[in-house]
């Protein structure tokens, strides 16, 4: 497990690097490439929190900070006053857009000394891992 969580460390700061210099954190970039594959429907908050990499309990105040920048809009169901929908905006999906070759070059460094059947090894292994921590 020691490998494990210190390799997660070295990936995350890897790819923290790439978006610190564009001004947006690991978090908000999940909550952005998220927004963008829900699409014109967008999706309630707490379904955003579900979707993230990582498990955060300040969701509302990470969509307030991603808000704030014009990256996100948000406003409350019609259908279900107690849900809150967000949305990406188009000034996000520029940001993400920008943001599209940098983090796939940092993916390709991250596992470059890895083959093709080390990668689909690796993704099997790590889903048993998690399959198996529910």
């Amino acid at each position: 497990m020691l490998g494990l969580m210190r390799t997660t460390d070295v990936v995350r700061r890897t790819f923290g690097r790439v978006l610190e210099a564009h001004g947006i954190t690991l978090q908000q970039y999940n909550v952005l490439r998220i927004l963008r594959g829900a699409g014109d429907s967008g999706l309630p908050t707490l379904e955003i929190g579900s979707r993230m990499i990582e498990e955060s309990p300040g969701i509302t105040r990470l969509i307030d900070r991603l808000e704030a920048k014009g990256w996100v809009r948000r406003e409350r169901c019609p259908h279900d006053r107690r849900q809150v929908l967000c949305w990406i905006t188009a000034t996000g999906l520029a940001v993400l857009e920008s943001l599209d070759e940098p983090m796939s070059e940092a993916d390709d460094r991250a596992l470059s000394m890895l083959s093709t059947e080390d990668k689909s090894q690796l993704i099997r292994l790590l889903d048993a891992i998690r399959a198996g921590s529910r």
